[in-house]
């Protein structure tokens, strides 16, 4: 009667329509499988028999583990029974689709809005990724820089090196706006293929006032022809605020094989490249057709010895870069109490 007891107070049995004395008699009769469980009916009496199923204890690190009847059947109960039903797993699945598109929206609405960008202050750099563009018919790049504080020298103004690689930045960059920058250094894809470079062998500059620390200049930049194996490429360097002009500039080129140092002719398959970005203008600057006098060293006021090409003079074409000339000319010269308005290369 204990063992009945007790097993009725675990696993109640449902009651039927009919008397408690009956219900007391038909107690035993059947069989049912609880939680590994198995109850019999008594054929002699009505007491309920319990019997376990036969099933070895579990072992955990080789040490035999006793699990109760009653721990058993709440691990059973809780294996078979289902999650609860929540909104976050009854989502369907296309909730992940949503979410990507969301975050492309996203992305897009930051690209939009960096090339949407626009100064807040009149007086901010108009480009400020200094990307530059193409204007009148295609035939003229523009970039705008602004003066940092690394490009001033002890007099507060930019340096006329600092405008020297402004023109050399603009040249190359309209040859990559163009699509006729190759792998070279503003070389042409076909000059790449005959190992042919652009070398500068004259450039006039003319500067009206050197633009200071913060300021923003505007450079404008094309090239035309130069006599039948040239091109001219002419600069306006003018203040982006108010339009005043800065800087003239006008130089010319020529090609020259890098594989051999001399001088080659324009190959047609080249000059079908450049010519229709030739602007028919005359040059900015006036070609002064003086020639220079020979210096002797011996004869002249100032001498500067030792100047030796450095890794970092040289450019990718592996040779040193025009700018840098210009730096050793200044450096030869005594501490200046002068300004240079005007150069000829």
């Amino acid at each position: 009667m204990v063992a009945t007891a007790a097993t009725s107070a675990f696993f109640p049995v449902t009651s039927s329509p009919d008397s408690s004395d009956s219900k007391n008699k038909k107690l035993g009769s059947g069989s049912t499988n609880l939680g590994g469980i198995k109850s019999k009916p008594s054929t002699s009496s009505g007491i309920l028999q319990v019997k376990a199923n036969a099933q070895a204890p579990p072992k955990i690190n080789g040490t035999t583990v006793m699990t109760t009847p009653v721990e058993s059947f709440k691990n059973e109960d809780t294996a078979s029974s289902p999650p609860p039903r929540t909104f976050i797993n009854q989502l369907p699945d296309w909730s992940m689709l949503l979410a990507a598109i969301t975050t492309i929206f996203l992305a897009a609405e930051k690209q939009w809005m960096m090339l949407d960008w626009k100064p807040r202050r009149p007086d901010m750099l108009i480009d400020p990724f200094g990307i530059g563009r193409i204007v009148q018919d295609g035939l003229v790049f523009r970039q705008n820089f602004s003066i940092r504080s690394y490009e001033i020298g002890a007099d507060r103004t930019a340096s006329i090196e600092t405008l020297m690689n402004h023109l050399q930045e603009t040249a190359i960059n309209h040859c990559k706006s163009a699509g006729l920058l190759g792998e070279g250094f503003g070389s042409t894809p076909e000059m790449c293929k005959k190992n042919l470079i652009w070398v500068v062998t004259r450039m006039q500059v003319v500067v009206d006032r050197y633009p200071t620390w913060g300021d923003v200049v505007q450079v404008d930049t094309w090239a035309s022809a130069s006599g039948k194996n040239g091109m001219r490429r002419d600069w306006l360097v003018s203040d982006s605020k108010t339009g005043e002009i800065l800087t003239r500039a006008s130089s010319v080129w020529v090609m020259m094989n890098k594989l051999t140092r001399r001088l080659s002719k324009i190959p047609e398959e080249v000059r079908g490249e450049i010519e229709p970005y030739f602007m028919n203008s005359d040059p900015v600057v006036p070609e002064d057709s003086r020639k220079l006098v020979k210096l002797d060293h011996s004869i002249a006021d100032y001498v500067r010895k030792g100047l030796t090409p450095r890794w970092g003079d040289l450019d990718v074409n592996q040779h040193v870069n025009n700018v840098k000339y210009i730096g050793w000319i200044l450096e030869s010269a005594p501490l200046p109490t002068w300004r240079l308005t005007s150069f000829l290369p």
